[in-house]
């Protein structure tokens, strides 16, 4: 259920926060400006969030959480959970911080990027190139801080959100412009089906009172499930793309984020995003995110392309689209969630280029016996971590190929976050080159 709520409405009532990570600290410094009511319950809890006492969801938490008024979910906690359906039917309202501050803020001043791949990349440039064109911006979501934390900007011209399928289930109200740069399956644990899951994702579009929605036509299974997109739909492609040159970034998906984040400012009212020669000085001095196709390394012929970020199949299709035709070393796996991976078997089968497939835990074993199976040149090897799968592509792709960290899974089970496992990645590289 969707409620139509914000901050605003929280005054003086109790609030249960469920999830003490990240999100949930920038959730409780945003309600002590409200109440002085809050619960907080994490399913494996710390001692103290930010000097408050946390409960353990089967230790009480639960039971807590049904004597609020209004329950702020983290994203993590699926919104089909038995314990969250269950606090839905009892009368809670649960609900989700990017909705509340959709709800309270000016949406006509408010652009949602959604989609399975190109998220983090295209609010960024938006961002970039919205300051270079004048704009008051916050770029925030999952790149950076909450929209609703209290150290955002209240004036600003433009509040970006990068927003994941798990927060657009919470949101009610449309946002002005909803940005999506592409569709496959994700997520299917935490959604229940490959359906839901694509309805979800798209779901910021078809809210009552959508407003204009910006869609990559570059991505087929987007165009596919058009039907899902609602308000005033406008389709992306690069026209006229030489200005991305001034971004510094690879890949030709990376011109079409570009292309796709020029279309969403001209939706915002930026007549100068149209024009290609205002987007190349506006371009000047982005900085490429972390964890995103980045050259950590050039040593013995050898490029080590960090792409950790990468945690399902289309940004890996990506990132080999973009080293065409050279030699990779792929180190590939992490989670396992069961998604199907045989459009990425499929094009490694058929790649014309000598290719290495590494296979990292935990999936790496069943990636690899599936691409073995297959008629094909590519090779296997399994690697027990990072550091030894970075040795054996080294070898292999010494004098003139690529050894590429793109897992097409999240690192969860052997890293906290992508963040460790890119660093893990570096430290390995650095070993190698000293």
């Amino acid at each position: 259920m969707r409620h139509q709520l914000g901050w605003t409405d929280l005054s003086s009532v109790r609030v249960g926060v469920f999830g003490a990570g990240v999100e949930g600290r920038s959730t409780l410094r945003r309600l002590r400006e409200l109440t002085d009511e809050i619960v907080v319950v994490d399913d494996n809890p710390s001692v103290l969030l930010d000097d408050h006492d946390v409960l353990a969801t089967r230790d009480g938490g639960l039971h807590a959480l049904q004597t609020c008024d209004v329950v702020i979910k983290s994203p993590g906690i699926s919104r089909y959970r038995d314990d969250v359906m269950a606090l839905e039917a009892q009368g809670v309202a649960v609900v989700g911080g990017v909705g509340l501050t959709i709800h309270d803020r000016d949406r006509s001043q408010i652009m949602c990027i959604t989609g399975t791949k190109g998220k983090s990349t295209t609010a960024s440039l938006i961002g970039h190139l919205a300051q270079g064109f004048g704009l008051r911006v916050g770029v925030t979501g999952n790149i950076g801080l909450p929209p609703f934390d209290p150290d955002v900007a209240d004036t600003l011209d433009l509040l970006v959100i990068e927003t994941s399928s798990f927060q657009a289930c919470d949101v009610a109200d449309a946002p002005g412009i909803v940005v999506v740069t592409s569709l496959s399956v994700d997520h299917v644990d935490w959604h229940g089906s490959a359906e839901r899951y694509h309805a979800d994702k798209l779901s910021l579009t078809a809210l009552p009172g959508a407003g204009i929605t910006i869609a990559q036509q570059d991505s087929p299974e987007l165009v596919a499930h058009q039907d899902l997109l609602g308000g005033d739909l406008r389709w992306s492609s690069p026209v006229d793309p030489w200005w991305t040159q001034h971004l510094g970034l690879v890949g030709a998906h990376n011109v079409a984020n570009a292309q796709l984040a020029a279309d969403a400012l001209v939706a915002f009212g930026i007549d100068a995003a149209a024009d290609p020669t205002l987007l190349s000085t506006a371009a000047a001095g982005y900085k490429e995110l972390p964890g995103r196709l980045n050259l950590v390394a050039e040593f013995d012929g050898v490029r080590f392309i960090d792409d950790s970020l990468a945690t399902n199949v289309l940004p890996t299709l990506a990132a080999l689209a973009s080293f065409e035709g050279e030699r990779v070393a792929l180190l590939l796996g992490g989670y396992d969630r069961g998604i199907d991976y045989s459009e990425l078997i499929d094009v490694l089968a058929t790649r014309d280029a000598p290719t290495l497939v590494i296979g990292l835990p935990d999936s790496g074993a069943r990636l690899v016996a599936e691409i073995s199976a297959v008629r094909g040149t590519t090779e296997t090897a399994l690697a027990g971590d990072i550091s030894q799968a970075t040795a054996l592509g080294a070898t292999w792709a010494s004098g003139g190929g690529v050894v590429l960290l793109s897992p097409a899974a999240p690192s969860f089970s052997q890293f906290a976050n992508w963040k460790e496992r890119s660093a893990a990645f570096r430290d390995a590289v650095l070993n190698l080159s000293h």
